[in-house]
């Protein structure tokens, strides 16, 4: 019984999700997972559909879902509504993009700055320094 897939105590249950157990009672507290009955004088048993519920959710994590849009998916995961899943993954993904668009202009400020202190030789103002004051216009019109 204690090696069953389908009947794992909290610990074994986190181990085979790749979490902790505080993890697992987080989750709980947020609706993402529920709690199953603990019978009289038991322990919660925690089964097969319990661990790739937490694998779903950590995937979705690492996309850059927060635990309120995949609470949302997690409505939607009976495939009836894929639609609306797709709505939300296409959200996410134009967040994503407009992310990304916002990295690469700090990247090309970011760039700028570091060439121009290459260029700077003795007392003279930082320009990185300069730009961060507000005194260069290479940070806002890069």
């Amino acid at each position: 019984m204690k090696n069953n897939p389908d009947n794992l105590a909290i610990g074994a249950f986190a181990k085979s999700a790749g979490v902790n157990v505080e993890t697992i009672r987080f989750y709980q507290r947020k609706g993402l997972l529920p709690e199953p009955d603990k019978p009289y004088g038991g322990i919660r048993r925690y089964g097969n559909a319990d661990v790739a519920r937490v694998r779903f959710v950590k995937r979705a994590q690492q996309l850059g879902f927060s635990l309120d849009e995949i609470a949302e998916l997690l409505k939607l995961e009976d495939g009836a509504h894929c639609g609306e899943a797709r709505r939300l993954a296409a959200h996410k993904l134009d967040r994503v993009r407009a992310k990304l668009a916002d990295l690469l202009q700090m990247e090309v400020v970011l760039d700028a700055l570091v060439k121009r202190c290459d260029t700077r030789r003795g007392k003279v103002c930082c320009p990185l320094i300069d730009a961060l004051h507000g005194g260069s216009s290479v940070a806002t019109d890069a």
